[in-house]
């Protein structure tokens, strides 16, 4: 018997064929018969969902094939009965009809599936016009709207700012779950929550924050979440209602860990500015361990990236460059274009830190902006997110390469002021005067972010200010280097020590989610123990980032410069002769890796090493 609408049949063979692939080539793929495929090609069998699913996958048919699958009786799901439900459908059964509501159920699972398949392929439009048709057909049903909106959460908002739609989104559910006591509502609470403190965390300053609500408030919120996610792992209670006895054990395996991977997820987003990199790290391997156990490719991508980017704070860069490879063969399984565009930037970010400027280059000058449009034009993914990161990776490998001038010259300067609602913008933009002689300019900038800051103290404990302080440690340095600002570095040194201290140790400065590694945190304590006239500290903390900057040439080079200044300092022959060792081999560093700034520094000292102020 032939199937009367085969519309799935003649959609996936028309794919298949358009995809260059015979018969037996897919089925392989999709793990059937090539028998059974034939069959479902002219009708005669009836796909299932999940074989749509795989076939959806392996043509990049973007949910088009799932979405056409035939429910099965089997694959119906049991309705979910809300308290609003129950009570529509009264004492005996009256109300919606039970075919009428599981077939509603479906249509909702379906919509969900087809979104969860857009996004993970990278397709923002199609998923977030997917996640709301859900919402919207599972009115009167709370907790199928949660599902919905924790979808639509997942998506990419603007760097630094509230998504003050999604905010409404995940108040106006939990409120609508309010006094539902069943397991599955706990876990919708919970990973709703964990979405909330996200998204009120992203903040960058009271300017961009939701309200009187700012960033402090969301990692407040993120901690008990993540308390009342370790009490469900004790005793299945949830942690604000001791009465509700039953937990996510009552669901399946893959529900707990969906909950689990969805809050550690989120959490640690929301925690990232408040907690120390440590910490950071050790839920990023929970977040790895639970993905895997879940085999999901939202999550599985999710915990990769946590986990390079935190092993990356952590100054375990050969650690980062193994999960970089795990996270090189995930963007090739899911051909997510977003993945494979975050897969470039670690690429780039490595080949920063590693010296490879040619090849930096190519991606961060010559492909980059191409990617940018047209991920922009194809998937509402927020522009802003990507242009920053190109434009972190753009000024850093000028930096690197003694181009800074350059930046004044593009369009590039105009992009760091329009973004200096971002701390670390404006400390580059500080660096960048500095590096191209202008340093009265910069000492006035760096001296006003001081006064609106209170000498740094509004900024968090972690995260985004660790690379803010270690750029403004940097052009602190160069003014040290130039003379004659004294009076502005007294002001500035104190408070820029204070916050950095503890940061000291092995850490990398990493800035962005990621973009460059900014240099380790031992040496920027250094640079501002010599600025404060303590050379001999200044040492102490050059030895400590001598071993997160084994991996990075380019550091090296230049912590071998720093040393030099130092030693100078202490004073004495030998101290001289040290010094004037280390110079020589930061210049053939330089030299030989195209870092022109550097090299003019170095040639400077050894030429008149009694003149180190005009280096």
């Amino acid at each position: 018997m032939t199937i009367e609408d085969n519309a799935l049949g003649s959609e996936l063979r028309r794919r298949r064929v358009a995809a260059g692939l015979s018969l037996s080539e897919l089925a392989h793929k999709v793990h059937c018969s090539r028998s059974f495929l034939s069959r479902v090609e002219t009708g005669q069998r009836r796909a299932s969902v999940e074989l749509a699913q795989l076939c959806d996958q392996v043509l990049d048919a973007k949910g088009v094939l799932t979405a056409l699958a035939p429910p099965s009786l089997d694959s119906l799901p049991r309705p979910v009965r809300t308290r609003s439900a129950r009570r529509t459908a009264g004492p005996a059964g009256g109300g919606r009809p039970v075919g009428a509501v599981a077939q509603r159920r479906h249509e909702f699972d379906r919509l969900l599936r087809r979104g969860d398949l857009s996004h993970t392929t990278g397709d923002m439009r199609e998923a977030d016009r997917l996640y709301r048709a859900a919402l919207h057909g599972a009115a009167g049903d709370p907790r199928a709207q949660a599902e919905a909106v924790i979808r639509m959460a997942r998506r990419w908002s603007d760097p630094g700012q509230v998504d003050h739609e999604v905010l409404h989104l995940i108040r106006n559910s939990l409120a609508e779950l309010q006094g539902d006591g069943g397991a599955e509502a706990v876990g919708l609470r919970l990973r709703l929550t964990a979405h909330l403190a996200k998204k009120v965390s992203m903040a960058v300053s009271e300017d961009t924050a939701a309200g009187r609500v700012g960033p402090e408030e969301g990692a407040g919120l993120a901690d008990d979440t993540l308390s009342r996610l370790s009490a469900h792992g004790r005793d299945g209670r949830d942690g604000r209602n001791a009465r509700h006895s039953r937990d996510l054990r009552d669901g399946s395996d893959a529900r707990d860990d969906e909950v689990r991977c969805e809050v550690l997820t989120e959490c640690r987003w929301a925690r990232y500015d408040f907690t120390p990199a440590a910490d950071a790290l050790e839920l990023s391997r929970q977040l790895h361990d639970a993905a895997v156990r879940l085999d999901s490719p939202y999550f599985h991508g999710e915990a990769l990236m946590a986990l390079v980017i935190d092993q990356l704070r952590t100054g375990r860069v050969y650690s980062a460059l193994a999960t970089t490879s795990q996270y090189r063969k995930y963007a090739a399984d899911t051909r997510s274009v977003l993945a494979t565009w975050q897969r470039h930037t670690l690429d780039a970010l490595l080949d920063l830190w590693h010296g490879r400027f040619d090849a930096a280059a190519a991606w961060i000058l010559g492909e980059s902006p191409k990617y940018i449009e047209g991920l922009h034009a194809d998937l509402a993914v927020p522009a802003d997110a990507l242009r920053q990161t190109r434009l972190g990776q753009a000024f850093w490998l000028l930096r690197e390469q003694g181009r800074m001038a350059e930046l004044f010259t593009s369009d590039l300067a105009e992009d760091v002021e329009r973004h200096a609602y971002f701390p670390i913008w404006r400390a580059g933009l500080a660096l960048a005067l500095c590096e191209t002689g202008q340093h009265a300019e910069a000492a006035d900038l760096l001296t006003g972010f001081a006064a609106d800051t209170v000498d740094f103290s509004r900024f968090p404990p972690s995260g985004w200010a660790v690379p803010t302080l270690v750029v403004l440690a940097e052009a602190c340095a160069a003014l040290d280097i130039q003379g004659g600002y004294e009076s502005p570095l007294r002001e500035l040194v104190p408070g820029l020590r204070e916050r950095l201290a503890p940061h000291d140790g092995q850490q990398i400065a990493l800035a962005g989610w990621p973009t460059v590694l900014v240099g380790s945190t031992a040496r920027a304590r250094g640079l501002l123990a010599l600025a404060a006239g303590e050379p001999e500290t200044a040492l102490g903390h050059f030895r400590q980032g001598a071993v997160p900057a084994r991996s990075s040439q380019p550091e090296l080079a230049r912590l071998r410069l720093a040393r030099a200044r130092a030693l100078r300092a202490v004073g004495g022959a030998g101290n001289e002769a040290q010094a004037q060792s280390l110079l020589q081999e930061a210049l053939r560093s330089a030299r030989a890796y195209g870092m022109a700034g550097l090299a003019a520094q170095c040639g400077r000292l050894l030429a008149d090493p009694a003149d180190t102020d005009r280096a």
